[in-house]
């Protein structure tokens, strides 16, 4: 993932002293930032010894003067501040992604960094720096080395969005396991504390969302409030510690995207712009996939993880689904409940756990050699039940055999709030622990998918191998959640949420609703809904997550056998948080395209102009929509697939029913 377009490097670069670049007024000391489109000015401020920023679109405040700084274990850093000298530097590239929701990303901002240091004691000095996009802007914090700032320890972080409005917030509470909640909206006043990212709708023409980017050897943060105003709660280690600064020396970033309109949210890349380029010299072994696995029959109780009669994880099983990924052109086979340690409570005695030892009715040497003769590769499935540091002590010899054996990525998974020690999974400690992973797993040329892992934040343009991450309410609560499954809105605001830090594992694709195990729970959605996750839900490593033998004679899988899961551009002509998305997605490298749309539990009517196709060609759409009688509390079965020849004149008329949804395919002729 090299720059291949380099327009502008670091156009002004300069040095200033702050008589030269700060304004000042009755004690009030200032510098001012824009984006490069002069829409948004950021003001960075000391007043009375406190640093403060504030955000400005155009004549209108987005967020107001909010505070800066931290509390270290030894006293307050952060009101006893004066300006210093501040940076300033622009940035215009273009860089390419092995994967991703568009091929290129430009990554243009003009940057500022204000010096903060003490007028008393240590005169200790925090650099922050300030980024402004034409999207938003995002700010973090370094630590120069110096006297009395070596290794210390924050326990709290100053930082505030102070909202101008009281702003309607879509959110999941703080410290809900594994982010695996239900988005809700409500106003930030009536919130209690929240998990990021926070989408906001202000008013008609301002839409925000609120996270932090390249979470690197730090805490996840969370939200506390007052009023209107969200300050940074960041997750503790169990002594009370937030985070110890030793080699790392930045903060992540905290990123405000600002959209007039909610697809603005949508379509920025804030996250990845904030990260690192790729550490990987090689990307050539990264695949983008679909899968199908011994998974959806476990989670409806017809098979089970541990041994015994309903074992799920056979060699005869893995066979059925090495065929039929074969014979359907899909490219892996997920296999759980493969290794020794499910036969106890593993939640509770996850060191029992190993990465290497298979089952006996298990074949794992041949049923790789079996999955490779067909072109099929295994996915190993590694549960830790949270024991996190029985799985590094396992990782080198666990991927050294996987490499060996053919396989190429790795599900993990930590169904435990807490990690080694007894400390929290989204602590400093956790996000050391998934970032270990990571870059040993890069080492061996494997790919991650990361279950109950840390809230993502755009780290898979610097280590593309995680190519998916969970941490959100999944398909699977449609199959065991004793409330009956999640909300037909659930994937109309994940996009607009999670979705923003990177791929979503959801596990589309359900096509028999039925469930003997929890009577009434079940996709809460049409099965053209379903078709049009693997559109919405954006994943280069997309799952047809139900039982193979209820994919059989459906003329609906087709297209799930054929949806690319690697895009060239991707496009939102229309979104509305939590009502209805609809995203047109060209397939990479080709003159294809593919929409996918869906609604809450309003019906819908779309016009689509098809004005994104090339000028002078004809294509073929096959429509998957929503049948005459479909109802999704009731009947969600019946669909329509048309055809049609279109060109770039047509205009789509799109009818989605009540939690419905429509997949279309465009082929160029």
């Amino acid at each position: 993932m090299k720059l291949n377009k380099m327009k502008k490097i670091f156009g002004v670069v300069f040095m200033c002293l702050v008589l030269s670049s700060v304004a000042s007024a009755k004690g009030v000391t200032v510098s001012k930032l824009n984006s490069p489109d002069g829409a948004l000015t950021v003001t960075v401020g000391v007043d009375g010894g406190k640093a403060w920023y504030q955000v400005m679109r155009g004549s209108e405040t987005v967020i107001g003067r909010s505070a800066l700084g931290f509390v270290l274990k030894d006293g307050d850093f952060k009101d006893n501040f004066k300006m210093g000298k501040v940076t300033r530097a622009s940035l215009d590239e273009t860089w390419s992604q092995p994967w991703g929701e568009d091929a290129q990303v430009r990554n243009h901002y003009n940057e500022m960094k204000v010096r903060l240091q003490e007028k008393g004691g240590h005169k200790r000095q925090l650099d922050v720096v300030f980024r402004a996009f034409n999207d938003g802007v995002a700010f973090r914090y370094e630590f120069p080395r110096q006297k009395g700032l070596q290794e210390f320890v924050i326990m709290d972080e100053a930082t505030e969005f102070a909202l101008t409005t009281d702003a309607q917030a879509w959110s999941i509470p703080a410290l809900t396991p594994y982010y695996e909640g239900i988005y809700k909206r409500e106003p930030v006043s009536r919130k209690g504390n929240m998990s990021g990212p926070v989408a906001l709708e202000v008013n008609d023409g301002l839409y925000m969302a609120i996270m932090e980017a390249n979470l690197t050897d730090f805490s996840t943060m969370n939200f506390s409030h007052e009023g209107t105003t969200l300050k940074v709660d960041l997750v503790p280690w169990k002594n009370g510690d937030r985070v110890r600064v030793g080699d790392t020396r930045v903060s992540p970033w905290r990123a405000i995207i600002i959209g007039s309109k909610a697809a603005d949210i949508l379509l920025s890349r804030m996250a990845l712009n904030l990260n690192d380029p790729c550490k990987i010299d090689d990307t050539s072994w990264i695949k983008p996939t679909k899968y199908v696995g011994i998974w959806w029959a476990l989670q409806k109780q017809r098979w089970t993880w541990s041994q015994g009669e309903r074992h799920g994880a056979t060699t005869e099983n893995t066979k059925r689904y090495i065929d039929f990924a074969a014979h359907h052109g899909l490219g892996s086979v997920l296999v759980e409940g493969w290794n020794y340690g499910w036969d106890t409570d593993w939640t509770k005695h996850g060191d029992g756990f190993s990465f290497t030892k298979a089952y006996p009715d298990y074949d794992l040497e041949g049923l790789c050699r079996y999955a490779r003769e067909r072109g099929v590769r295994i996915i190993a499935h590694n549960e830790t039940g949270g024991a996190a540091q029985n799985y590094e002590n396992q990782m080198e010899d666990a991927y050294k055999l996987y490499e060996s054996l053919g396989i190429n990525t790795i599900k993990t998974g930590y169904v435990n709030s807490h990690f080694y020690n007894g400390e929290l999974q989204h602590s400093q400690w956790g996000v050391q622990h998934f970032r270990k992973v990571i870059e040993t797993a890069a080492r061996y040329h494997m790919m991650i998918v990361n279950h109950e892992g840390a809230m993502p934040s755009g780290l898979q343009r610097t280590w593309p191998n995680l190519i998916a991450t969970e941490s959100m309410r999944g398909q699977e609560y449609n199959a065991f959640d004793r409330g009956g499954g999640n909300p037909p809105y659930h994937e109309c605001i994940l996009p607009f949420t999670r979705g923003l830090g990177g791929p979503m594992d959801f596990t589309p694709g359900i096509f028999e609703f039925s469930n003997d195990a929890v009577p009434g729970t079940r996709p809460q959605t049409t099965l053209a809904h379903q078709l049009a996750e693997y559109i919405v839900i954006y994943s280069p490593g997309h799952m047809a997550a139900d039982q193979i033998e209820n994919y059989e004679h459906q003329p609906a899988f087709k297209f799930i056998e054929e949806v690319p899961t690697n895009w060239e551009r991707t496009l939102v002509p229309q979104a509305a948080m939590g009502k209805y998305v609809i995203y047109v997605r060209q397939e990479k490298g080709t003159d294809n395209w593919y929409i996918g749309g869906v609604t809450d539990d309003q019906a819908r009517e779309f016009s689509l102009p098809l004005d994104f196709l090339t000028e002078g060609e004809s294509y073929e759409a096959i429509l998957y929509e929503d049948g005459p009688e479909v109802d999704y509390r009731n009947n969600p079965y019946p669909m329509t697939i048309r055809r049609l020849t279109v060109d770039r004149a047509t205009v789509l008329n799109l009818h989605l029913a009540s939690g419905g949804g429509v997949a279309i395919q465009i082929l160029a002729k």
